[in-house]
């Protein structure tokens, strides 16, 4: 259990401060997540993406509007389906991304400074338990 403990508390604590770096962007968390999704996720639907972000279809919608109405994501209508949109990142959507990705690495990097090699050394090694860790838990939810 203290492993658990010490993983959720770390987990928290980098995650609030990668929020401090992700402010920089022009987007709202809401947002520069659903445009994540998108970018690194490729193309979905509004339900797909209101799943993917576990927010109800009204909400996305209201997110996705905001997206559109800046450039940053487009709707397309699905050829198989008339009434179906598919929404996607635009170039724009995706250089804004790109920029808030590499201010995170930057700033993981630049933290990553005041730790030992040692302490280095096991985050790298921790780094593909800790995604197969993500990943078993989306899976169990």
């Amino acid at each position: 259990m203290s492993v658990a403990t010490d993983l959720n508390s770390g987990a928290i604590h980098l995650l609030r401060a990668l929020g401090v770096v992700d402010r920089r962007t022009p987007l709202t968390p809401a947002r520069l997540s659903a445009l994540s999704v998108l970018v690194f996720g490729g193309p979905h639907s509004l339900g797909g993406l209101a799943a993917a972000e576990d927010v109800a279809g009204p909400t996305m919608t209201r997110i996705v509007d905001g997206l559109v109405e800046a450039g940053l994501v487009a709707r397309e209508t699905d050829p198989t389906d008339g009434r179906a949109v598919t929404l996607s990142a635009t170039v724009a959507g995706r250089e804004l991304m790109d920029q808030a990705r590499d201010r995170r690495l930057m700033a993981i990097v630049e933290a990553m400074t005041v730790l030992s090699v040692a302490e280095r050394d096991a985050l790298s090694a921790a780094a593909p338990s800790l995604r197969k860790l993500a990943e078993a838990l989306r899976a169990q939810l």
